[in-house]
């Protein structure tokens, strides 16, 4: 059984709630930073749609294999001891994004920030809730979630909104934005020292990969909500691999904007989560599929139109729905799972999030490579998530969720 470390509220357990904040924040914001520069890296090495799109998917494949493998080791190890690793591995692939920016330097940057990724967020998370026990005992858990949920979504909302700024106003378009985050990634690294450790954890324990246990009494709402996550997810990868050429396509091609599409789609989702978070589970996965539909019917017929604020305005629909379908599904795989299993349970709905992150994107970079256009691809990935999106609603009326 993990143990905390005791002790009154200090000081220095504050101060650690705000770096781990930050470094959580920047963690994220890097992951996703790259989002309005593949269009440049295109027009530099003339490489396909589908090479975008292999890119991305290392970094989802990177997340998982993380995920199972280390995501949960902090419980035992200690949060530090696998925080810092982390923000290593990123500063790794802030070096390879500025070394090696040939395009196998740029898949394996992103396979090791998605690497990254997968150990820091839940650990990061799970940091955040105990320093916020010591300084605060007694309190509910709602600002350490509240803080949690606005510097993952919302740091990923921030990277591709920050390095489009920097690419507007800068020549060095592929190494300014990499320096400006390797230099926050250094300081995240030289800060994380001064953070004291929330769990004793040195015991010996045995290894074992994270597992995935579907809940036996509730696979019906389970496998829906997991479904729900897939759809979500590959709302998340279009905005966050190729928004910027959907963009390009209708007539903007400012990096700001594209940008500002990922900030859109990522902040309606941390905004979703925070104030409507407070509803029922039915509550937040009816809301989350109806305003996920509309929002890619919006991005669908912003595009055909050529309409970029539609196509902005429908991401950031999405974005909101995705955000509080997310909540619902994960408190519905909690519910649903007995104590001892649900962080497996948990694991699995990511799994499907993340395989929705990853595969839909290829797919449309496929079809682009076999002569289809990027309308065309796009129009598939909205009939896909929709017809997720109403089988998964479709069958939490026959299994509804958890109360």
């Amino acid at each position: 059984m993990t143990a905390q470390l005791p002790g009154p509220a200090s000081s220095r357990h504050s101060a650690g709630f705000w770096i781990v904040a930050f470094v959580f924040a920047v963690e994220m914001a890097f992951s996703a930073a790259p989002t309005p520069l593949w269009t440049f890296y295109r027009e530099r090495d003339h490489f396909s749609t589908m090479m975008v799109t292999v890119a991305f998917a290392a970094y989802s494949l990177g997340v998982v294999i993380s995920i199972f493998l280390a995501g949960h080791v902090s419980d035992w190890r200690g949060r530090r001891r696998i925080l810092v690793p982390a923000i290593l591995l990123q500063i790794l692939a802030a070096v390879l994004f500025l070394f090696w920016p040939d395009l196998p330097g740029l898949i394996l940057a992103r396979l090791v920030s998605g690497l990254s990724v997968g150990m820091a967020t839940a650990t990061a998370t799970a940091y955040l809730g105990e320093l916020h026990a010591v300084t605060r005992p007694g309190s509910t858990p709602h600002r350490p979630a509240l803080v949690a949920t606005a510097a993952n979504l919302g740091g990923i909302g921030l990277g591709p909104l920050v390095a489009g700024v920097i690419v507007q106003y800068t020549d060095a378009k592929l190494t300014v934005p990499f320096v400006v985050f390797l230099a926050l990634l250094v300081v995240s690294l030289v800060a994380l020292p001064f953070v004291p450790e929330t769990v004793r954890g040195r015991e010996a324990r045995a290894y074992r990969p994270q597992r995935v246990v579907v809940p036996s009494h509730a696979r019906g709402s389970y496998f829906a909500v997991a479904g729900a996550s897939f759809g979500l997810f590959a709302i998340m990868g279009l905005f966050t691999s190729l928004a910027p050429s959907f963009l390009a396509a209708i007539g903007q091609p400012s990096p700001v904007v594209a940008g500002l599409a990922a900030f859109l789609v990522f902040g309606g989702a941390a905004l979703a989560q925070t104030g409507l978070g407070r509803l029922s589970l039915g509550r937040q996965l009816t809301l989350g599929f109806w305003l996920t539909g509309v929002g890619v019917v919006a991005v669908v017929a912003g595009a055909l139109e050529a309409s970029w604020p539609g196509f902005l305005v429908g991401g950031l629909v999405a974005g909101s729905g995705s955000g509080i379908l997310l909540k619902g599904a994960l408190g519905t795989a909690a519910v649903a799972a007995p104590a001892e299993a649900r962080g497996e349970a948990i694991a699995g709905i990511f799994l499907a999030g993340y395989l929705g992150l990853a595969l839909p994107v290829l797919g449309m970079g496929l079809a682009t490579g076999l002569g289809a256009s990027l309308n065309a691809s796009l129009i598939g990935l909205a009939v896909l998530v929709l017809a997720v999106v109403v089988v998964a609603a479709m069958t939490l009326r026959r299994h509804p969720a958890p109360a």
